[in-house]
């Protein structure tokens, strides 16, 4: 009966004892936000994770020239510069200083380097020393040609007086022509030692490295200790240039303009440049030449254009766009430039039946719709865009709004 009744009390449910919460709902609730947070990481890398390597480009204000000339066709090329000049020196050897640093202007004939002279130097002592004995051996013989004509003279006037033979004449006076020839090898001599001080003297005058004209230094090419040398030798070890100077005064604008609309250029016409790196400021010019070849890769003929005004500002190797100019006499009043920005027509693309650009704004893109206008060269007339924006140059098909990308350098 005992047991029996200890069986009962453990099948009796105890109503005092209170059961734990379930932990069900809460692990429900941690999975889906889990679910959730890998979701929306899903989604963030899908729409970000491609990024598309991009050539940007800026749009531009169409110019119109004042004074009745509009513009018939626009390029774009880079600053150059027709006088500059990698410095080296004329000989093989050390440099012992530099004188230069990047941005430094420069006079004709400055002193830019120095190379080690200590050989130099010994040479020129030397020659100057054998010039100075060779002057001293003249000096010796135009003595003794002097004494030998004075004993000529005084055997002379003793033949007179029949107290010498006749052969003693012909023995002062083989003297007097053996000192004379001497006399002369020896002026000649001293100008062949003249003549190597001289050759010296140029040697010590290579060790110096000078400005060829008046300029800015663009680069500086080697350092103190460094081995300098006019020829490519010595694989890596030996420098060929100290520096590199330019003549801002010689600055002008080469441009690749179509085959196709070269005709619309010629010589001396005016032309206005602008400089990417200032947008707004438009700079008078002039055509200098035709380079009268073709780039047969490239179907294109190179202009050069000369700037009419001298500006600091203007630096080698600027990206710039030319605007050539026609004069138009008989047009009463100038003509307006037309509405709209400048581009290239392979920055407009077709996105669902409209005609867009892709503008650059930080690592991403916004995709604006546009107007296209009229073609002007090798630009396109475009509407809708303000001046100074970049857009992705040949966008990719598959560039959409909000892409990222990159810039190519």
């Amino acid at each position: 009966m005992q047991n029996q009744g200890e069986l009962l009390n453990q099948l009796r449910i105890d109503r005092t004892q209170v059961e734990p919460p379930s932990r069900m709902p809460w692990m429900i609730a941690l999975v889906l936000v889990a679910l959730l947070t890998a979701g929306a990481a899903w989604w963030w890398v899908s729409a970000s994770g491609q990024s598309f390597e991009v050539t940007s480009v800026s749009a531009v204000a169409p110019s119109m020239g004042g004074g009745g000339s509009a513009a018939v066709l626009q390029a774009t090329g880079y600053v150059t510069a027709r006088r500059q000049a990698t410095v080296s020196a004329q000989i093989t050897g050390t440099l012992s200083e530099v004188l230069i640093e990047e941005g430094e202007h420069v006079e004709e004939g400055q002193v830019l380097a120095r190379l080690e002279d200590t050989a130099q130097q010994a040479s020129l002592a030397q020659a100057r020393a054998q010039v100075a004995q060779a002057r001293a051996q003249l000096s010796q013989f135009e003595v003794q040609l002097a004494q030998a004509r004075r004993d000529l003279v005084r055997v002379q006037d003793l033949v007179g007086r029949k107290l010498v033979s006749a052969q003693a004449v012909e023995a002062a006076q083989t003297e007097v022509d053996t000192f004379a020839a001497q006399l002369n090898s020896q002026r000649r001599a001293v100008d062949l030692s003249e003549a190597q001080l001289r050759s010296v003297q140029v040697q010590l005058d290579y060790t110096i490295v000078r400005a060829p004209f008046s300029g800015v230094v663009i680069a500086k090419a080697a350092q103190v200790g460094e081995i300098i040398s006019p020829l490519s030798a010595g694989g890596g070890f030996t420098r060929t240039g100290v520096g590199t100077i330019v003549d801002m005064d010689s600055l002008e604008i080469e441009v690749d303009v179509n085959e196709s609309y070269i005709n619309r250029v010629a010589p001396g016409a005016p032309a206005e440049a602008v400089l990417d790196a200032y947008q707004d400021w438009t700079i008078p010019a002039r055509v200098i030449a035709i380079i009268p070849t073709a780039d047969r890769g490239k179907a294109t003929v190179k202009v050069r254009v000369g700037l009419e005004q001298k500006d600091p500002r203007v630096l080698p190797d600027m990206g710039a766009r030319v605007s050539f100019m026609e004069e138009q006499s008989n047009s009463p009043a100038p003509a307006e430039a037309p509405k709209g920005v400048l581009l290239p027509p392979s920055a407009l693309v077709q996105r669902d039946g409209r005609s867009v650009v892709f503008r650059i704004e930080g690592d991403r893109v916004k995709q604006q719709a546009v107007m296209p206008g009229q073609n002007m060269g090798e630009l396109r007339l475009v509407e809708g865009l303000a001046n100074g924006v970049a857009v992705v140059r040949d966008p990719p098909a598959d560039m959409t709004d909000g892409s990222r990308i990159q810039l190519k350098k």
